[in-house]
């Protein structure tokens, strides 16, 4: 079940008008309790702190059970949303590819068994920002021409990219575990 908490409990308001960060939180345990698998995750690059950062994967590390997708995406500005508007014309706004790396990191480390998944924004990211990526600990992608509203990168340019990188992409069923985080989320995981 995909119900990502998006970010920090201290910059949710800023940033979510519809529901409460404990109202995100109460359905992760309902979830989890139903006994469905969790994936949960957030956006980067929203305005937000590095300390935000920190509390958005405290906030999932810290969990009864960790979740077995944490998704990081990188914020997609759509002209004429509210944070579309607000970040478009702001130099500040994309999240420096050090600082994203370093969240996939801190992911990572606080929550070893989970798939840390490189998401949504990964069309504007360069092929070194991504390999970092994957080396500070990421192990999976969202694959397809499209994630939501944003372009994604494609299935050749990920299989060219993985070829490079020397990685091995596991194809069709994912394994047990990847399977559990995210029902039929369609994904290329780097094999170690």
């Amino acid at each position: 079940y995909n119900h990502n908490i998006d970010s920090s409990p201290e910059y949710y308001e800023r940033v979510i008008s519809t529901r409460t960060m404990e109202d995100r939180l109460d359905t992760l345990a309902n979830v989890r309790n139903a006994g469905i698998n969790v994936c949960s995750g957030g956006i980067v690059g929203m305005g937000e702190t590095r300390e935000d950062r920190v509390g958005f994967v405290h906030t999932l590390a810290t969990l009864e059970q960790h979740p077995e997708s944490v998704p990081v995406n990188a914020l997609v500005p759509v002209k004429g949303t509210p944070l579309g508007d607000m970040l478009a014309d702001t130099p500040l706004a994309k999240i420096d590819d050090i600082e994203f790396v370093r969240t996939v990191a801190v992911a990572r480390i606080t929550m070893p068994m989970s798939m840390v998944r490189l998401s949504a924004g990964r069309e504007s990211m360069s092929d070194a920002t991504q390999a970092l990526a994957f080396m500070a600990g990421a192990n999976s992608i969202f694959t397809g021409d499209k994630l939501l509203t944003a372009p994604n990168a494609g299935d050749d340019t990920d299989a060219a990219l993985f070829a490079r990188l020397g990685i091995t992409a596991l194809q069709g069923e994912e394994p047990a575990r990847a399977a559990k985080g995210c029902g039929g989320c369609d994904t290329l995981e780097a094999a170690e």
